[in-house]
């Protein structure tokens, strides 16, 4: 793939993945505002704005670099984690899967909304575009891209955070839900996570757990978009 068609990807993919992460982590300090703790709302990081919430490295250089590395075939980001004080939920240990899951719930819900909406255009879009060029070639085609992109992205990045180890939701998920004991020492792992994280990606051990939970995600998603099956 040339540079041109590398950037012009990238361009295609970088609202959906804005969307993703700002959402994501927008649900995170929504659902511990109503839990409890306003440190978000508080700091102004409940907005929708993207800006409140990139973070330079790992939302802007890390995806293009690993955008032009892989030669546009993979793209990864992250947002500025919102910041949640556990100690003012209403029920910590409960609370805190809650929050946790907020931000994984939120990208399937954008994933099917994006499925959803892609299908309603697949179906209408034949009806205003006919005769129309500019709207068959130049808009069309990225609204689709951008679209198909966002079903993608949006599960990958449900699932990837989903991984049972902390500092990632599905650590802190599994956290709340093992026994006191337990807990604590799980929790010990949370400085090294993010290299475990690494090395699990790097060994290709990462995408072996992965797969089932997007097949999951993919089959939870299915039953959302079947009973519209018809209208569309």
């Amino acid at each position: 793939m040339d540079i041109v068609n590398i950037l012009r990807s990238l361009t295609v993919a970088a609202i959906p993945i804005l969307f993703a992460i700002t959402f994501h982590e927008v649900a995170h300090g929504w659902v511990a505002d109503k839990l409890g703790d306003p440190t978000a709302r508080s700091m102004g990081r409940l907005s929708f704005n993207p800006l409140a919430h990139i973070d330079p490295v790992n939302t802007v250089v890390l995806p293009i670099v690993l955008f032009i590395v892989s030669n546009g075939t993979f793209i990864f980001g992250s947002a500025k984690p919102v910041p949640v004080d556990y100690r003012n939920l209403t029920n910590p240990r409960r609370d805190s899967a809650l929050v946790s899951a907020a931000g994984p719930v939120m990208n399937i819900i954008l994933a099917i909304f994006s499925l959803f909406t892609l299908l309603m255009l697949y179906k209408v879009l034949p009806h205003f575009i006919e005769g129309s060029d500019l709207l068959s070639s130049k808009i069309i085609p990225p609204v689709l891209q951008m679209l198909q992109y966002g079903v993608s992205f949006n599960i990958f990045i449900a699932a990837f955070n989903l991984i049972p180890i902390p500092p990632l939701d599905g650590g802190r998920i599994a956290l709340s839900l093992l026994p006191p004991r337990q807990a604590y020492m799980f929790s010990r792992l949370e400085p090294y996570g993010i290299y475990i994280v690494l090395i699990l990606w790097m060994t290709g051990l990462a995408r072996i757990i992965i797969y089932p939970i997007q097949v999951f995600i993919k089959f939870l998603i299915s039953l959302f978009i079947i009973p519209f099956g018809g209208l569309m």
